[in-house]
């Protein structure tokens, strides 16, 4: 399926087309089919289950990644690099889809807490990996990238190394692309028109490039009367998750759409993105990578759904959407399942032997 981006604006295509990764539209669901234990609190609520991006790993990186390895691919780039935490979502899905495509694969990794989903995740990111790089804190991640770069360039190669998450313009178009495809699925009646859509709000890229897809559509009156509120639920710390970062963002990515495509549609100033963005500070709890109670009680009456939450991102986020629907229950809602539900893949004890010894030691960790 063509993405909803280049769909309606065909001329972006040359310059900014994707590498087809995924498996979109991605299906919206309603939340009490999926989840029935939470009772009246799902009624009337829908899933956008981007957990279903793809087979071999899905989740919300899938659209991030579709941007940027098009851009590596057009621009001739042997490697591609992901940066971030131990149990990184971005690197795992780098190293899975990277290979597809024909990318060698590197993964900058520093420690965070550990949970058995990041021990899982980094297990992928050990065996996939072309070349594993463990930095022993994220302030080492600017030398760390520089270091590499410099390698590839005496071996007379390039890469496209991304910053965590993938957080730059280009990046951001994939969810952009998101907020018209909703859109699309509200003008064909798959569901209401939401007043809200709720997401986990890590790097930014994601909750940044559906801002403007969100205002998009709505300005060029695709599903929504009204634009939906986007509550971007805060699951790294401020200054990362800053209102001033996400709006920055999402006004770099529209500035570089309105002089790319000559739309007049993405003159969008800071003032009107800010009106339909909130942000949730509730759920963080002790940090990030750390479990909060709220998330696990989620977790635990999600049913078959639980497989797409996860105690870094997605719970958080939907302990924050299931509070505001106990609050304000007759509102038409969308939570935004961020987080692969495909199985990893099996990874042995001899290609765990290729991790550092620090690296090891933090597998080895409960908590």
């Amino acid at each position: 399926m063509p993405r909803a981006l280049f769909e309606l604006f065909p001329r972006l295509e040359a310059r900014a087309g994707f590498s087809i990764l995924g498996d979109f539209p991605t299906p919206v669901e309603p939340l009490d089919a999926l989840a029935p234990d939470l009772g009246s609190a799902a009624a009337g609520c829908y899933v956008k289950r981007d957990d279903l991006s793809s087979t071999i790993y899905g989740g919300n990186k899938v659209r991030t990644l579709e941007a940027l390895f098009g851009q590596a691919q057009r621009e001739g780039r042997e490697w591609v690099a992901a940066t971030g935490a131990y149990g990184s979502n971005h690197a795992v899905a780098t190293v899975l889809h990277g290979a597809r495509l024909g990318f060698r694969c590197a993964t900058l990794l520093f420690p965070q807490p550990t949970s058995e989903t990041a021990r899982a995740n980094l297990k992928v990111s050990i065996a996939r990996s072309d070349q594993l790089i463990a930095l022993p804190h994220w302030s080492c991640l600017p030398a760390g990238a520089w270091w590499f770069g410099r390698q590839c360039q005496r071996r007379g190669e390039s890469a496209l190394i991304m910053p965590p998450g993938g957080a730059i313009p280009r990046g951001c178009l994939g969810f952009l692309s998101a907020g018209l495809e909703l859109g699309l699925q509200v003008q064909a009646g798959m569901l209401p028109a939401p007043r809200e859509v709720v997401l986990a709000v890590g790097s930014t890229c994601s909750t940044a490039g559906l801002l403007v897809g969100l205002l998009v559509a709505t300005r060029l009156g695709i599903g929504f009367g009204a634009r939906p509120q986007l509550v971007a639920v805060r699951v790294t710390p401020w200054p990362v998750t800053s209102a001033l970062r996400i709006l920055g963002l999402a006004r770099r990515v529209a500035a570089w759409l309105r002089e790319s495509s000559g739309e007049r549609v993405f003159e969008i100033d800071r003032a009107e993105l800010a009106r339909g963005l909130e942000i949730d500070a509730r759920e963080l709890g002790r940090g990030y990578g750390r479990p909060t109670p709220a998330g696990l009680a989620v977790i635990q009456r999600a049913g078959a759904f639980a497989r797409a939450l996860d105690t870094t991102y997605s719970a958080k986020s939907a302990a924050g959407f299931l509070h505001r629907v106990q609050q304000r229950p007759a509102c038409d809602r969308v939570f935004w399942s961020t987080k692969s539900s495909a199985p990893l893949p099996e990874v042995s004890a001899e290609q765990l032997e290729r991790a550092p010894g620090g690296m090891r030691r933090w597998l080895e960790r409960q908590g």
